[in-house]
């Protein structure tokens, strides 16, 4: 056969076969590249968790340094966090005195005793109102000859001078809502065989003024002694970075990124945070241990029951959290402020 028979016969090989091509495996990169996401994920929590806890033994090394700015904070969040328990508390005692939101209906003297029966059903019937009790005319002469000690000028009289009474309790929420406290009174006063209607609204205003002064002072003295946190924890991280300046240079001169260098800081002001917000709760606590016994034996003394309310596990949270954020901010002001002065010559 001639040669250019076999090259005509010869089978085209400007393809290569398929199945001995290299195949990709894309299951495999794609879990190279999740295994890449969580080495680098790992990596960074590490070193995080690494700088969090160093920060913490440098805090340790120094413990009247770090004691004295932490007590500092924790005054400065203790104070607004004393007042909203006192406010707290006063709402507290205020919703368990139902004798004081008492109406007093005193009845017409020419009321027969259908008419104050009928009265009675009316008012029983009313979804504004909790509760009613009767007092007979009579009834009331007897416990003010028992209780006033004129007994005996009482009996000289030709007939007795006191009215029948119907003390309404109104609903709950007529407690601090003065407009329908006052509505419901002249509703009552309109009605048959009703000769007045008496509510002292005086302690209600009074109350309501009160709570909402004490309000405003958690809102003022809260943002005020806020400002003085940021002012005491930026002040520690300026001087912080003053002490360590040869040691940010050095960094620097090496490759520090200003965010790696500022992350001590931030995490310095963490830890003052959080070591604030925890002996702030702590001496609240304790404050409200040590009057907790003196206001029982007062309320014994009115013969009720009445226990300080602290500040439980939601306000140890809350004062962990507002001193964590408070120091964070006032780290990041400093940092930002002070970091930047410095570099290498």
């Amino acid at each position: 056969m001639s040669a250019g028979n076999r090259l005509l016969r010869r089978k085209p090989t400007a393809g290569k076969n398929p199945s001995r091509e290299p195949r990709v495996d894309v299951r495999r990169g794609a879990s190279d590249g999740i295994a890449r996401w969580t080495d680098k994920l790992k990596s960074y929590v590490d070193h995080h968790r690494g700088l969090f806890l160093s920060t913490g033994r440098r805090l340790l090394a120094e413990p009247v340094q770090t004691l004295m700015t932490s007590l500092v904070v924790a005054i400065a969040l203790g104070l607004p966090a004393a007042l909203y328990v006192g406010v707290a508390n006063l709402q507290q005692l205020a919703g368990r005195v139902d004798s004081t939101a008492q109406m007093t209906v005193f009845l017409k003297k020419t009321a027969s005793a259908e008419e104050v029966a009928g009265l009675q059903k009316i008012l029983r019937e009313d979804t504004d109102i909790q509760s009613v009790s009767y007092i007979s005319s009579e009834q009331a002469l007897e416990e003010f000859q028992a209780l006033s000690g004129f007994g005996g000028v009482l009996e000289l009289l030709d007939e007795n001078p006191l009215p029948g009474v119907l003390l309404v309790q109104p609903a709950t929420r007529f407690r601090a809502d003065l407009v329908g406290s006052e509505a419901l009174v002249a509703r009552i006063a309109e009605l048959a065989a009703v000769d007045d209607v008496r509510l002292d609204m005086k302690w209600m205003q009074r109350l309501q003024g009160i709570l909402e002064i004490g309000q405003r002072l958690v809102l003022s003295l809260g943002l005020v002694l806020s400002l003085g946190v940021l002012l005491i924890i930026g002040n520690t991280i300026r001087l912080a970075i003053e002490n360590r300046r040869d040691e940010i240079v050095v960094v620097k001169l090496v490759g520090g990124t200003d965010s790696y260098v500022r992350r001590p800081f931030l995490y310095t002001g963490i830890w003052y945070g959080q070591l604030g917000g925890l002996l702030a709760w702590v001496l609240v606590m304790l404050a409200l241990i040590w009057i907790d016994g003196p206001v029982e034996r007062l309320a014994t003394l009115y013969q009720t029951s009445f226990s300080l309310a602290g500040l439980g596990f939601s306000g140890l949270l809350a004062l962990l959290g507002s001193g964590i954020l408070l120091g964070l901010l006032g780290a990041w002001l400093a940092v930002a402020r002070h970091l930047v002065s410095i570099e290498p010559k």
